[in-house]
């Protein structure tokens, strides 16, 4: 479903993988593809004009057109490197926002990301000095520990 948040680009990539065995059939592409779309971009849809798109490479691109202004832009490494753990706030919590944030950002920084989520800890949680103790050095060894200790609070 397209939510006018997501990269759109991406998405009607997605589409057309998705409708890549159909390819022959344009019309019932262009008929499937409403179907997809969230509340705005149905909207849009609804107020097209009858008749006036006459493929469904004219429908993208208008699509496009309409849509370009709500993709989401990239996050920069800074705000990756300027979170922390809010204090009274759970390593779930916490974990979730850092991942959110962590998928937007265009680029292989699993080092750094690694590094400032230790460091973005309060000094004195557990996971913390489990990380400082004994390094990770993959982004799945880091979630796993982090599953870890969020099953240990979420028992407290």
């Amino acid at each position: 479903m397209y939510n006018s948040r997501t990269d759109l680009v991406e998405y009607v990539s997605h589409f057309n993988q998705r409708m890549a065995i159909h390819s022959k059939n344009k019309t019932l592409i262009c008929k499937v593809f409403p179907s997809s779309l969230g509340p705005m971009a149905i909207s849009w849809f609804s107020n097209l004009k009858e008749h006036s798109i006459s493929s469904f490479r004219e429908f993208t691109q208008a699509f496009r057109t309409c849509f370009i202004n709500c993709s989401r832009v990239p996050q920069l490494l800074d705000s990756l490197l300027s979170m922390t753990m809010l204090e009274g706030k759970t390593l779930k919590t916490y974990f979730n926002r850092y991942w959110e944030m962590f998928n937007e950002i265009k680029g292989n920084f699993n080092d750094v990301a690694i590094s400032t989520f230790k460091v973005s800890l309060p000094t004195e949680h557990d996971l913390r000095k489990s990380l400082t103790r004994k390094p990770v050095g993959t982004m799945r060894q880091l979630m796993d520990r982090i599953d870890k200790y969020k099953r240990v609070e979420e028992d407290q």
